[in-house]
């Protein structure tokens, strides 16, 4: 099978041949193949999406409306449909899949609010017969660049706002697992969408560049690894384009003597392992603050061990397998470094082999104890099944550690005492905060969005802060003089009278 774009309303082939293989990370087996774009691809489709905005970009507030509340009831009625693909070619159990899919509604649901989202002000008599009043335009062709690890939830951070706000859209999905966004193309096709608002153009670097420098495209949303981030901010902004580029994360939990620790390592276990690890939120280092130490690390090994893994497909596992067979490497590779360099390896997930899926990406649930900041399973984003525990003496300690991090994602904290909580919320320099939540990702009406190397950009995802990304004011003042009236023009900058 060959995935193909989407592009006007429909697959297509378009001209390059060039492919990438698409895998089933539980059995190791190559399920299709995805066509990857040249940039003669990329061009066509950005021409399409430019008609297609001449018209939708002038469609009333109640049309977008209508066909934002259908696409969100085809979303829902397919939610088991894209569930399923995301775990077929992420590997994902499909509980968690389902999850992500039901927080990408969400972001559909906050856009069918638009008509209030866009409502602009107005000011009356500021001078003598003089009125002022601003609203929002869209941008016109719109990108969003996205990864493998959130196929459905991350790209619904983007499309459904840019739409209703009256953008056409070019998604770029991951080439690791892109079926997901070919069915969300049909839905909006289903929902009403003009052909050409949306379009998916599967590709590697060569369709990036292209978006990057396309004077047809004024901005660019991405999600995905810092060193990426970096590059794609630098070289879009270069051409002139709004760019918001979220990157990767380092994000730490810290647990205090005075915390619930069994709740404390259930949430641990859960937000380090779900999805594999393989979450831009998950927790990756817990930060033990004095004599929680030993507690912590006993009761999450114990947790860890127990942790059913297997194929996604079952629903009794879970978590499943890594992306891919060089994302197995690489963790098992981390994990290899913290031990030599110093590391206690209280539970390894090295070596694990699951019965009938002997060649899926397998990595079990790691826990490495007495990590230090100096270490490579610290310093780099595993994006793997590993936690690493570090130790510190006093809640000042853990606040100044993690400000220290370049990453500045998300973080959390377990605590009983209020006092604590305070002080870490308004001490650490982070975007998003959990207290006793590990993984404090915004509701749909807020936004979503880290700080430091964690973010390029000024903007966060979705929420107000979308709406603001995908859209830019126009401020009219205006007077309405009766006819023949002697106007008396000043040659002096005016003022209000």
């Amino acid at each position: 099978m060959t995935i193909e774009h989407w592009i006007g309303g429909k697959a297509t082939a378009a001209s390059s041949t060039r492919t990438a293989p698409v895998f089933n990370p539980a059995s190791g087996t190559r399920r299709a193949e995805v066509l990857l774009a040249s940039k003669a691809d990329v061009d066509m489709a950005l021409d399409t999406a430019k008609q297609a905005f001449d018209s939708w970009s002038q469609a009333s507030l109640s049309q977008r409306v209508k066909v934002l509340f259908a696409f969100r009831e085809l979303v829902n009625s397919h939610a088991s449909d894209l569930a399923g693909l995301v775990t077929d070619e992420h590997g994902k159990v499909l509980s968690d899949a389902a999850g992500e899919v039901q927080r990408g509604l969400e972001v559909v649901e906050f856009a069918c609010g638009i008509p209030h989202l866009l409502k602009g002000d107005y000011s009356d008599q500021v001078s003598t017969d003089v009125d002022i009043f601003s609203f929002r335009e869209p941008l016109g062709v719109v990108a969003g660049i996205t990864p493998f690890n959130f196929p459905v939830m991350v790209p619904m951070w983007m499309h459904p706002i840019a739409i209703a706000c009256g953008n056409s859209f070019l998604l770029k999905p991951s080439e690791r697992d892109p079926s997901a966004s070919m069915l969300v193309a049909e839905l909006w096709q289903r929902a009403g969408l003009p052909d050409g608002v949306f379009n998916v153009v599967h590709g590697d670097k060569e369709a990036v560049d292209a978006l990057l420098d396309s004077p047809d495209v004024a901005a660019v949303s991405f999600v995905g690894s810092t060193p990426i981030a970096r590059y794609i901010h630098e070289r879009a902004s270069a051409s002139g384009k709004r760019v918001q580029a979220l990157g990767g994360a380092k994000n730490h939990a810290i647990v205090l003597p005075d915390a619930d620790i069994d709740f404390a390592a259930s949430h641990l276990v859960a937000a380090a392992f779900g999805s594999a690890g393989e979450r831009c939120m998950a927790i990756s280092a817990a930060v033990a603050v004095g004599a929680a130490g030993d507690a912590v690390v006993e009761a999450i090994s114990a947790k860890a061990t127990t942790l059913k893994v297997g194929s996604g497909r079952d629903a009794a596992n879970e978590m499943g397998p890594v992306v891919t067979r060089a994302a197995k490497d690489r963790i098992v590779g981390l994990i290899t470094s913290g031990q030599a360099q110093g590391a206690t390896l209280a539970v390894d997930g090295r070596g694990l082999v699951v019965d009938g899926f002997e060649d899926g990406f397998f990595v079990g649930p790691t826990v490495l104890d007495r990590v230090s900041a100096d270490m490579d399973v610290y310093r780099e984003e595993i994006f793997g099944p590993v936690l690493s525990v570090l130790r510190v003496d006093t809640v000042d300690d853990a606040i100044a550690l993690i400000n220290a991090n370049p990453y500045g994602n998300g973080t959390a904290i377990f605590t009983s005492s209020g006092d604590a909580a305070r002080r870490f919320q308004r001490g650490v320099k982070v975007g998003m905060i959990g207290i006793n939540v590990p993984i404090p990702v915004p509701m749909a009406y807020y936004s979503f969005g880290g700080w430091k190397d964690s973010l390029f950009g000024d903007k966060h995802v979705h929420g107000p802060e979308g709406v603001s990304f995908y859209t830019r004011a126009k401020v009219v003042t205006s007077r309405w003089p009766e006819r023949h009236h002697a106007a008396q023009a000043s040659y002096h900058f005016p003022t209000a009278t």
